[in-house]
C-alpha cells in the first residue's frame, strides 16, 4: 500500500475507506471484506457516524489491528476541552483499542450554538488542547482537523502548541483551487481529501463533465478511479466510500496508471467553488 509520510513521521496509507452512513453489519462486511480481499489499510470513521462498535468488532474479528490505520473524529456534540477527552474515552471504547492512529476534530462550530457565536473559537480550542495532551501521552498516534477553512486554521496556528499532522476536506475537481491545500503544504501538514468523487455528482452528471468521460476512456479506468487518481498525483490522500465490492477493489486499484500533465490541468479547470457537503465557511 502507498502511504505518505506525516511531520511527524508516521505513515498515513494513501488510500482507505470512507464509512459514512455505512452502519450495523453492512458496515463490519464492508470492512471486512476490503481489509481480507482488497488490502485496505485505512479505516476512516467518527463520533457521529454511529458505527464505531461495529467497526471495532470487524477489527477485533480480522485481528489485525496492527496493520490498520484507525482514523475516528470528534464529534461537534463534544466540543471543548473536558467534553473532547470524554468522547475520545469513549470512541476507543467502541472500537476495542487502546488507541487510535488519527484523531480529529470534525467541524469548527459546537453543535447547537450558533455558526456567528465567538465561544465556537475557544471551544474548539479546547478541544485542540485535550488533543495535543492526549497525543503526548501516545493513546493517538497522530492528530488533525476537519472542515476547516484557512482562517480557522490560521486561528489554531497562533494558539495551538501542535499544528495538526493532518487536515480532512471536502476536495475534488470542483474545488480545484481551494487555498486549504496549499496552505497545509507550505507548513508541511498532509492534506486528506474527502467526498472525492463530489458525492457521486462527478461520477452520475457525465454530461455535465466530458473530460471526465474522455479520460476515462483514453486510460481505460472508471470516472471514480480517474478522479481519486488525480487528487493522489497531487500529494492528497483520499477515503472513498462504498458498500458495492466492485467499487471497493475499483478505488483502491489507482497505481496502474497515471494522467498526463495535461489532463491533470484539464481536470484542475472544472473548477467552480462548488460545495456539495458541510460548508463552515461562516463558523466564527
Amino acid at each position: 500500500m502507498r502511504s505518505f509520510q506525516l511531520s511527524n513521521g508516521v505513515l498515513i496509507p494513501a488510500v482507505g475507506l470512507g464509512t459514512f452512513r455505512i452502519r450495523g453489519d453492512e458496515v463490519e462486511r464492508v470492512v471486512k471484506y476490503a481489509v481480507e480481499k482488497c488490502n485496505y489499510q485505512l479505516i476512516d470513521t467518527a463520533g457521529i457516524y454511529r458505527n464505531e462498535a461495529a467497526i471495532g468488532n470487524a477489527v477485533k474479528e480480522l485481528g489485525c489491528r496492527a496493520d490498520i490505520f484507525l482514523t475516528s473524529k470528534l464529534s461537534p456534540h463534544h466540543q471543548g476541552y473536558e467534553e473532547a477527552k470524554t468522547a475520545f474515552a469513549k470512541s476507543i471504547s467502541d472500537l476495542q483499542v487502546s488507541y487510535l492512529d488519527l484523531y480529529l476534530i470534525h467541524w469548527p462550530g459546537k453543535s447547537g450554538q450558533k455558526v456567528e457565536n465567538p465561544d465556537n473559537e475557544s471551544a474548539r480550542a479546547g478541544s485542540w488542547k485535550a488533543l495535543e495532551e492526549l497525543y503526548n501521552v501516545g493513546k493517538i498516534r497522530a492528530i488533525g482537523v476537519s472542515n476547516y477553512t484557512v482562517r480557522h486554521l490560521e486561528q489554531l496556528e497562533k494558539t495551538a502548541t501542535l499544528l495538526p499532522h493532518v487536515v480532512q476536506n471536502e476536495y475534488h475537481p470542483l474545488l480545484a483551487n481551494d487555498p486549504v491545500p496549499e496552505w497545509c503544504r507550505s507548513r508541511g501538514i498532509i492534506f486528506q481529501s474527502y467526498s472525492t468523487l463530489g458525492e457521486g455528482h462527478l461520477v452520475k452528471e457525465q454530461e455535465k463533465y466530458p473530460i471526465l468521460t474522455r479520460l476515462s476512456d483514453k486510460y481505460k479506468v472508471s470516472i471514480s478511479q480517474i478522479l481519486l487518481r488525480w487528487s493522489l498525483q497531487k500529494g492528497i490522500p483520499v477515503v472513498p466510500k462504498s458498500t458495492k465490492e466492485a467499487h471497493l477493489e475499483q478505488n483502491i486499484d489507482v497505481y496502474h496508471f497515471e494522467i498526463d500533465h495535461d489532463d491533470m490541468l484539464q481536470v484542475d479547470q472544472l473548477h467552480c467553488g462548488q460545495k456539495f457537503c458541510w460548508n463552515s465557511v461562516n463558523v466564527y
